[in-house]
């Protein structure tokens, strides 16, 4: 039995643990605070209670140690656009061509169609060829010999301009764009392979779990639990130490060695690399930095008919939303002032009193710091400001809710940096893009697993990024 130290007790981090201990390791998981579940988290008030993290699951088929229980959404979201159209999605291809038809016309139907077709392919080169599988110099070389899954993948080509070939309605155009912010990008520099992103929310439907999904951290827990995984809380690990090329195990904040055959790290990859190593390392792979998230949790008197359990409410120039979140080289970057606001609300008696509604608003945002293409979140007043600009924003496109809250409380990236150690509070941590840091680290028997490294980020990601490294460890 060999000993596994895991850091970080995130959906990642709780996977692998699990994974790890059922192939007869023993596994010890140190969690920085007293909360299981990294970004999956939960707040309670009053008789409210908010998911603050993913409020989506989608692609149910990877979550192996979870099996969490089920809901099947429809739509599986609202789309509201700038002009007062309303589109909803849906899980059956045949059912989300009928809706797109009637409220954007036949045409826009048809283009939405023919892009399915290549959305597919470029879901099946994925699928097959990289997201289940590490990243390494052989892989990528065994995927080249695939000309049918590049030609699909399209290298060099944005989402944007994969968008513009296929549909001609610009409202559809909006509506895939916005699915790069689903990994943290900006649409007009993401990958047209994240075209697989909208068909794995539709193709395989999107899911609530009753009571939110903040309880798929407390299965895992149990799995791991049941599995005889040992995990500690409240504590934090300094160092990740090594000699001759190799781990030796991790130096906890109170100066504690604790050995281990291997470690595997549910930390940020930048962290991890400029923090935790004996020596700090340049990250290869590593691309832009993933957008940041402002959230309202709001509490709110009466039902509100006209969301659906995800609404989205887009701007007039999504443009400008991502001029201002990710800046340029002549403009700092800054709070959207016309932004994309979505709602998440759901119909689900555990999650609010009776006669409420608990409200998660999600709005992209930059990322926290003092860099030009960044925000001090901390500036006193900012949010509460913003956050009445969020709430006026949504009155103008018709939901005004101000007259109607108990409470409302703010989440910046600060505070996600602060809760989460995800350097500037990027949600995602790299944003979207073909490469991003492996799963292996620079030293024999690192290894990382999470939204910051391969696959990517979103709960099936990380969960697949687990899996990935639990059968590269193999069985004790």
């Amino acid at each position: 039995m060999s000993s596994i130290i895991v850091i970080g007790a995130g959906v990642g981090g709780l996977t692998a643990a699990a994974r790890l201990a059922g192939a007869g390791h023993s596994v010890t998981v140190f969690e920085r605070s007293g909360e299981l579940g990294g970004k999956l988290a939960v707040h309670e008030r009053d008789g409210f209670r908010f998911d603050t993290g993913p409020s989506l699951l989608t692609l149910p088929q990877v979550f192996t140690e979870a099996q969490p229980d089920l809901v099947p959404l429809d739509p599986v979201v609202r789309h509201v656009f700038a002009d007062g159209t309303v589109l909803d999605s849906s899980a059956v291809h045949a059912e989300f061509l009928d809706r797109i038809a009637v409220a954007l016309g036949p045409e826009a139907a048809h283009d939405w169609d023919r892009f399915w077709t290549r959305a597919r392919r470029i879901w099946d080169a994925s699928w097959r060829s990289v997201l289940r599988n590490p990243v390494t110099p052989a892989s990528l070389a065994g995927l080249t010999w695939r000309v049918g899954d590049l030609a699909a993948i399209a290298p060099g080509r944005s989402l944007r301009a994969l968008g513009r070939q296929y549909l001609r309605d610009p409202r559809l155009r909006t509506m895939l764009d916005r699915y790069a912010t689903y990994t943290g990008a900006d649409p007009r520099r993401a990958p047209a392979a994240l075209a697989a992103v909208p068909y794995a929310e539709l193709a395989f439907g999107g899911f609530y779990v009753p009571g939110g999904l903040g309880t798929i951290a407390t299965t895992l827990e149990e799995r791991c639990s049941a599995a005889g995984v040992r995990i500690v809380r409240n504590t934090e690990v300094q160092r990740i130490t090594a000699e001759g090329g190799k781990v030796t195990g991790v130096r906890l904040a109170g100066g504690e060695f604790v050995p281990a055959a291997a470690v595997v790290s549910n930390v940020d990859a930048l962290t991890v690399y400029r923090d935790l190593l004996p020596a700090p390392r340049r990250l290869s792979g590593l691309t832009d930095r993933s957008l940041g998230g402002f959230v309202l949790l709001l509490g709110v008197r009466g039902e509100t008919p006209e969301l659906a359990h995800h609404t989205v409410f887009f701007p007039s120039y999504y443009d400008a939303e991502f001029d201002d979140i990710f800046g340029s080289a002549s403009r700092r970057a800054r709070p959207a002032g016309d932004p994309t606001v979505f709602v998440t609300r759901a119909v689900d008696p555990a999650v609010h009193p009776a006669g409420c509604e608990a409200w998660f608003v999600l709005i992209n945002a930059p990322r926290h710091g003092s860099g030009w293409r960044a925000v001090d979140w901390r500036r006193p007043g900012l949010a509460d400001a913003y956050a009445d600009r969020v709430l006026a924003v949504l009155a103008e496109r018709g939901l005004d809710v101000r007259h109607r809250l108990l409470f409302r409380e703010t989440r910046t990236p600060a505070d996600l940096a602060e809760a989460t150690a995800a350097p500037g509070g990027a949600i995602y941590g790299t944003a979207g893009g073909l490469m991003r840091p492996v799963n292996h680290g620079p030293v024999e028997g690192l290894h990382l697993v999470g939204g910051s490294v391969h696959p990517g980020g979103g709960l099936p990601m990380v969960t697949l990024s687990a899996q990935i490294v639990a059968d590269r460890i193999g069985p004790a």
